[in-house]
């Protein structure tokens, strides 16, 4: 049995097919383009975010914050000085908070994912620890939910340096 030559529907239908499978196939290595995009851009974002933030550990403030706790030997020194601080109201109460708050800040762009875990591990790793060490009397002071995301960094750190 011979088959007959398409109608002029058949062969417009499978044009329109062939054109419609063509767009899909289009449409599909955009969309994936335009994902690659996205990403990159996230990642240039990020990492233009990571390089200010990381900036402000070595400007003035900070050195200055840096500077003033490097006075003291041991945590609780550190601990009952900033209490003395807070109570007279003394400017360098509000000098320390700064690392504090510098850290919290740092844990809660980390928590929603604009920063990297493992930039901050390859950048502060174990200084991070330590720093939450010497820290930890004065957070207790002022009570120790005060910097929760901090602290929760400092766990996910150590269980990553174990």
């Amino acid at each position: 049995m011979l088959a007959s030559a398409p109608n002029w529907a058949e062969i417009v239908t499978a044009i329109a097919t062939a054109v419609g499978a063509l767009g899909l196939v289009s449409t599909i290595g955009a969309v994936i383009f335009a994902a690659q995009q996205v990403r990159e851009a996230r990642h240039t974002r990020q990492a233009g975010m990571a390089a200010d933030f990381l900036r402000r550990w070595d400007e003035q403030d900070l050195v200055e914050t840096r500077r003033l706790i490097s006075e003291f030997e041991t945590p609780q020194a550190l601990s009952a000085a900033f209490e003395r601080f807070i109570a007279s109201n003394s400017a360098n109460a509000y000098v320390l908070y700064r690392e504090l708050d510098y850290f919290e800040q740092l844990a809660a762009l980390e928590r929603v994912g604009a920063f990297s875990f493992e930039l901050i591990r390859l950048l502060l790793g174990r200084r991070l620890i330590e720093r939450w060490e010497m820290w930890l009397p004065s957070i207790d002071m002022l009570g120790h939910d005060t910097y929760p995301l901090f602290e929760a960094l400092v766990q996910r750190m150590r269980r990553a340096l174990a």
